[in-house]
Order: C-alpha cells, then structure tokens, then sequence
C-alpha cells in the first residue's frame, strides 16, 4: 500500500510541475504586442478651405497585427496656418497651402501631406504657355487659379504637377527637368480641376 501511495504522490508531483511549466509558458500569448509602426490615413489627402476631413492612425504591432487607434494618439500640424487638427485627428482645411499632419503613440509616430485647395475653384491656367526647351534645361511653371466671381490667385504650390511622358519631362514640385527629346503634357491639378500646357524639349 505505502508503494502505491507513494507511486501516487509521484503522479501527482509531476502532473503540478507539468501543469505549472505550461502556465509559466503561456503567460508568453498574453504579453501585450508592441507597437512598432503608424500609418496615418487617408494618404496624402486634398480638402478644400473650410471643409473637414477625419484622419486615422493605424498601428502595426510585433505580432503581425493591426489596429486602428482611437485613443492614446497625440496629433499635431506642421502649419497650423493652413491645417487645424483637433484632439482626435479631425483636421479642417484653414488656408491655401500644405501641412505635414504627425500621429503619435509613445515613441512611434507616422505622417502624411494634407493640401487645402481654393474653395470654389473653376479653371486653372498654367503658364509658361506651350514653353520650348532643349534637353537638359529646367522650366519653372505657375498655376493661376480662379474662383467663381473670376479672383485670380496663385496656387502654385498646393497643385499636384504631373508630366505626361517621364521620358521628355520629370517634375519635382513645379519644375520640370527636360531630357531626351519630344513633346509632354505639364498638368496642374487641384481636387477636380486641372489646367495643363505642352513642352516641347527639341
């Protein structure tokens, strides 16, 4: 009998140590992930002046897993003169021109471009017109806006400038850097409207 006690208290020492090594072990599912990247969105986003836009911070975790957070996210604006941003990411378009909105949580943060384009705006024009150029040169372009009511203003810098053949033409803001030789379309673009002109690069 005192074998079998014996063989019994054994069983039931190896069964508690078995059973508290896997409690010790799966404390490790339940450690909270770590935040390892924000990704702020919608991505370089246009709004209009006085028109609101919700942005959202979407966090990354060592796991694989993602989570959109609503809470805990510090936001702010780079200019707040064009860019307002409220305590939860609601950002309202002030002015013409472009601010950097940031998320952050912690020590990880994330970012993208806001623009805020003319209210109202009907047409723009691009100018130089129809510019010729050789291979090589650059070619500085403006955009003139206008609003309903015919008010002109420069708006420049808060287009997006595209150039229709890379080959001929490659923009970096509003200059254009010519190269091999042809015909590109340079368009200026702002929410809906966009106003373009031809270089000719001979």
């Amino acid at each position: 009998m005192p074998s079998t006690k014996r063989k019994v208290q054994l069983f039931l020492a190896v069964t508690t140590l078995v059973l508290l090594a896997a409690a010790v072990g799966c404390r490790g599912f339940f450690v909270n992930p770590t935040l390892t990247t924000l990704t702020v969105g919608p991505a370089t986003p246009s709004i209009q002046q006085g028109s609101t836009l919700q942005m959202t911070a979407t966090g990354t975790y060592d796991d694989g897993s993602t989570k959109t957070l609503t809470s805990g996210v510090y936001w702010q604006t780079s200019d707040d003169t064009a860019v307002s941003i409220s305590t939860g990411g609601l950002i309202k378009g002030l002015n013409l021109g472009t601010a950097t909105i940031t998320a952050q949580s912690g020590t990880v943060s994330g970012s993208t471009t806001v623009t805020v384009s003319l209210t109202n705006l009907i047409s723009i024009a691009v100018t130089p017109t129809n510019p010729t150029r050789t291979s090589g040169q650059t070619v500085t372009f403006t955009a003139m806006g206008t609003v309903s009511g015919g008010t002109q203003y420069d708006i420049t810098n808060s287009v997006t400038w595209t150039s229709s053949s890379t080959s001929v033409a490659t923009m970096s803001s509003n200059v254009a850097t010519t190269q091999g030789t042809g015909t590109t379309t340079i368009t200026a673009t702002s929410g809906s409207i966009s106003g373009s002109t031809t270089l000719t690069v001979n």
